[in-house]
């Protein structure tokens, strides 16, 4: 008897509807199970699984004939959430699960020898893929149920066990579907918590300022300065002003974390951005992403948030060099033999960087010990096309004892977010119905036409400089959506003459040694 379940594959951040085509042969002289359909170690082994899950559910498992093959046999299938839909066609080939109520549902679930059913990474990619495959119901391990209900117009039916599964499949004992009124979502309009307040760091005003205006608009910044000086506390208060994201971003957000199985806590939708800060010794694919089954690298897991590299000039050159296409694509590709997987890769890209080997060039107290050609070196780790797409540039300097010790409270990062904020729902206006595009940042050079509008005062400004700066074209746009974003925080339409000042100032004149 041949039974058809569905299961679902995960390719990237992508489900795809597999088909569990079962079928068993009652007399067959010598027992067997086989699989087919281009499946690894891990599914071949559900063999075992099923088997016993089958048994110790108190359920037959007749010593027969059987054939599970995994249509389209062509896709890998590297995952252990097959387990549960093996397990049902199973059970509908040998008339132990009614084959009616498997036709319009997606099973999901990897299975422990005594039945139970337990949690698989990707359940929301997967809630996705049924949903646009037009099924009606999908069964997932109950751990699953929350993330897997974010997908609307769906049925959402946590499993337990097998032998609880098949006892609703009878309406012996049904199991209720998910009420997504009662799903525990996290309150978006507060920061996460352990974050550092602006209000708690002495001076640097004009650091704070410039991490204001990248968080209004999304845009890469580089802290230059001495050891000390407050360029990694500076660069973790950040998630503190970020603003709030909305529930597209928070679903994209939670879809990457929910595939790489890092979801933590008993909230099932990640509502804070995230901030990712990778030690230097990372490696290409660590962050990249990759591995023989591919998965999602740093500069994906910052996808909406932050990727901070501190001491950047420390890790290999390579690994720097890979964040170029990122940074200007939103999006990271990595091809296989077998496949091709494109991951999202919008960040705000953050760069701690001392100006010398031993750190002290240009400090006023203390002497560099370093050689010209030691700074040239230390410093050309990073190259001219990566720095040129990096928005603002500024150097952290020494702090006056007077204000380390000064008793005065600066002005707290929840003021700071709600300038931001207000920035922020400028440019979501703005770019209402554009796909893609949510911050200043992610402007095209259509869209830069058409929305930077400056005063006669600011163009003359900015001809000047792109002349004697020597700048880019792309430095020429990246000034432009900063003005942009300054225009934005001081709630104005048209860029005036001190935001374009303001925002060419943030540019090196010449190179990174110059600017520190």
């Amino acid at each position: 008897m041949l039974s058809i379940v569905r299961a679902c594959a995960l390719v990237g951040l992508d489900g795809h509807i597999i088909e569990v085509q079962t079928d068993f042969n009652p007399r067959a002289g010598v027992p067997s199970f086989i699989i087919v359909g281009l499946a690894d170690s891990a599914v071949k082994e559900s063999r075992e699984r099923v088997r016993a899950a089958i048994k110790n559910s108190g359920l037959q498992f007749p010593p027969k004939g059987y054939i599970v093959n995994l249509s389209p046999a062509d896709l890998p299938k590297t995952s252990t959430a097959y387990d549960l839909a093996i397990a049902v066609g199973v059970l509908a080939a040998t008339d132990q699960a009614p084959m009616a109520r498997t036709e319009n549902a997606m099973f999901i679930g990897e299975l422990s020898l005594d039945g139970i059913v337990r949690h698989v990474g990707g359940a929301l990619s997967m809630a996705y893929a049924a949903q646009a495959a037009g099924l009606g119901t999908v069964y997932v391990p109950a751990e699953d149920a929350a993330v897997a209900a974010l997908v609307p117009n769906i049925d959402v039916i946590p499993v337990t066990s097998l032998g609880e599964l098949v006892e609703h499949l009878y309406g012996m004992r049904a199991i209720a579907p998910v009420d997504r009124s009662t799903l525990h979502l996290l309150d978006a309009s507060q920061p996460p918590d352990g974050i550092t307040d602006f209000a708690d760091i002495r001076g640097q005003e004009h650091i704070k300022r410039a991490l204001e205006i990248a968080a209004g608009g999304n845009h890469n910044v580089l802290l230059s300065g001495p050891p000390g000086t407050g360029k990694t506390l500076l660069a973790r208060a950040m998630p503190g002003i970020l603003p709030t994201m909305s529930m597209e971003e928070a679903l994209e957000v939670t879809r990457v974390y929910n595939a790489a199985d890092l979801l933590v806590g008993n909230t099932p939708l990640m509502r804070n951005r995230p901030f990712r800060a990778p030690h230097h010794t990372i490696s290409y694919a660590g962050m990249i992403g990759g591995g023989s089954v591919p998965r999602p690298g740093e500069v994906t897991l910052a996808h909406r948030g932050v990727l901070f590299l501190d001491e950047v000039a420390e890790a290999p050159t390579r690994v720097i060099e890979v964040l170029r296409q990122p940074i200007e694509d939103k999006v990271v590709t990595i091809s296989r033999a077998t496949t091709s997987i494109t991951y999202p890769a919008n960040f705000l890209l953050m760069l701690a960087l001392n100006p010398c080997p031993c750190g002290y060039y240009g400090d006023p107290i203390r002497a560099c010990t370093c050689t010209p050609t030691m700074i040239a070196r230390y410093l050309s780790k990073i190259s001219g096309p990566l720095l040129d797409r990096i928005d603002i540039y500024v150097t952290v300097p020494r702090l006056d004892h007077d204000k380390l010790m000064a008793d005065t409270r600066a002005e707290s990062s929840a003021d700071v977010r709600a300038r931001v904020e207000n920035a922020r729902s400028r440019q979501r206006a703005r770019f209402a119905g554009m796909e893609g595009m949510y911050a200043n940042s992610d402007m095209r050079i259509r869209d830069i036409d058409a929305f930077c509008r400056l005063t006669n005062d600011a163009r003359q400004l900015l001809e000047l400089s792109v002349k004697r700066m020597q700048l880019s074209a792309r430095a020429y746009h990246r000034i432009l959506k900063l003005a942009r974003t300054i225009a934005d925080l001081a709630d104005t339409d048209i860029i005036e003459l001190p935001h374009a000042a303001e925002a060419i100032q943030y540019r090196p004149a010449a190179s990174l040694v110059g600017s520190s």
